[in-house]
Order: structure tokens, then sequence, then C-alpha cells
């Protein structure tokens, strides 16, 4: 699933493409928006909220009220931006258009979205006021930190690894910067909550929020990774081989990679099998 720098990197370019100026045309392919006509309005600005992508439109054809176009990549979505009248520079299925915003100048087409909502601007909290503080928010700050820590403490039974994947306790942080800032930081994804200071947990949430930074410079994931996906093969710290085990409770449990050298502490989920690499042809 994308994380919190790639939504980022998408509501750059897009805003880039479609910030002020008037949609000439629109198509949501989308159950519930499929009679939905926003030609005419300008769009204001496009912003991401942790993994979430919010395109604020002005008022518009016949409507006085400014309205936000929600969307949710999930495991496959994107957004891809092209000259309008020009052709997509690379193959993808028409069948997978989801969302379609044009103006004069550029196109931009949401492929295989998860999510797509249309709301007025006023009623956003609907659709992302339950996240906490967003790594990559312009608002980002020592305050936004506290409350991080604080929401952590909320719970201090928790494994870390289950609470940094928690939206509503930080919002941006997926399985590879999960996996990777706690391998930076030497603790096991299992690791209860109460078991790290303050210290310790403020120092883990600004770490994750320099890796996802990071990851705004285009920095592909997986090219320099320590342990994210990378199960049986060795660690490129000590050559312990990289594991995999799930985190978290179903049905949102999610798999936490981790170095069972490098990341001492408990691995409650993990049976000690043989794993081959991910990828790996099996031998019958």
């Amino acid at each position: 699933m994308p994380e919190g720098d790639v939504v980022w990197r998408s509501a750059q370019r897009l805003h880039a493409a479609l910030a002020g100026r008037r949609v000439v045309r629109s198509d949501l392919r989308w159950p519930s928006l499929a009679t939905v006509d926003l030609t005419g309005r300008v769009v204001a600005e496009v912003v991401s909220r942790g993994k979430h992508l919010l395109v604020r439109l002005g008022p518009g054809g016949g409507s006085e009220q400014p309205l936000t176009l929600h969307s949710h990549l999930r495991m496959e979505g994107s957004w891809h931006v092209h000259a309008t009248g020009q052709p997509w520079r690379t193959a993808r299925a028409a069948h997978g258009v989801r969302a379609v915003l044009a103006n004069a100048e550029w196109t931009a087409v949401g492929h295989r979205l998860g999510m797509l909502d249309l709301v007025p601007t006023s009623e956003e909290a609907r659709l992302v006021g339950h996240l906490g503080p967003d790594v990559l928010g312009p608002a980002w700050g020592p305050d936004a930190v506290a409350a991080v820590v604080g929401a952590l403490r909320a719970r201090p039974a928790r494994e870390v690894g289950e609470a940094l994947l928690d939206q509503s306790v930080l919002a941006g942080v997926g399985t590879y910067f999960m996996a990777e800032a706690l391998f930076l930081r030497g603790l096991s994804p299992w690791t209860p909550v109460e078991a790290l200071d303050d210290d310790a947990l403020r120092a883990l949430v600004e770490l994750e929020r320099r890796l996802l930074l990071a990851g705004t410079k285009d920095v592909a994931h997986g090219s320099l990774g320590y342990v994210h996906a990378r199960s049986g093969l060795p660690c490129r710290r000590c050559g312990t081989a990289v594991r995999v085990a799930p985190i978290g409770r179903a049905p949102q449990e999610r798999s936490a990679f981790y170095c069972p050298r490098c990341q001492p502490g408990p691995t409650p989920t993990d049976d000690g099998s043989p794993q081959a690499p991910l990828g790996a042809v099996r031998r019958r």
C-alpha cells in the first residue's frame, strides 16, 4: 500500500497541474458519484492528509458550496497527470479508471482508487477527522510529537509496531516505514509501548518523520531498506536472515519484517520456521 510519502508526492503533482485552473472535463466512475459533474469549478488546491488525497474545488456549476474530492489509493491506486489531448505515457487498463479531472492544459486520472468520495469542504472531518497528526503535514512540530506520544501512551500494552500503523495515532506511516524505523532503533516490532520511555518514543516518532521526508525526494522503497520485504535474505548489518511475522489483530493484522539479532525482544507470532526470500520458487 502506498505510504504517506507517495501520497504527498501525488498531491504535489496534482496541485501543480490542477490548482488555479478550471475543470473542463469531469468523469467520476464511481457508483455513488456517476452523475456528478464538476466542470466549471476551479481547483483551489490539492493536499495530502496521511494516506488520503483531498482535491478542494471552489464554487461552480450552479452551487456556491466548495467541495472536496477525497480519494485513498489503498493497495493498487495511483494518480497520473498528462497533457490534455495527449495519450498516457504508459499503457494502463481503461477499466481501472475511477476519476478524470481535466483542464485546458492538464488531465489527471485516478486509476484503481480504493476510495472516492465527494463532500462539502466544510465536512472533510467526516473522512479524515479520525486521523492523528500527519507525519508530513505543515503543522508538524513539538506539539504534534507530544500528541503522538500521548496517543501511544494511552494504550501501554500495545505492540509498538502495531501502534505505529494506527492512522489515528500517526497518519502516513505504513509497514515499510514502520519496519525500517524499528530496525534503525534496534526494537522488535512486538515490543510493548510501556517498555519505552518518553525520550525513546519521541526519538522513534521523529525518525519516522525523517524517513518519510527522505521518501518525498523519490527514494525508491526497498532500494536502500534494511529489512522490509527482505525475509530470508541476510541482514545488511549483521548477516542474520531477516524474518517476517504477522503483527496486529484480525482483520487488520499486517506483516512486520525484522532482524532477530539487531532487534532483540519479543516475537510472539513468529513460529521460527524456515523462510525463503519473497518470490522464491519453492521446491516440492
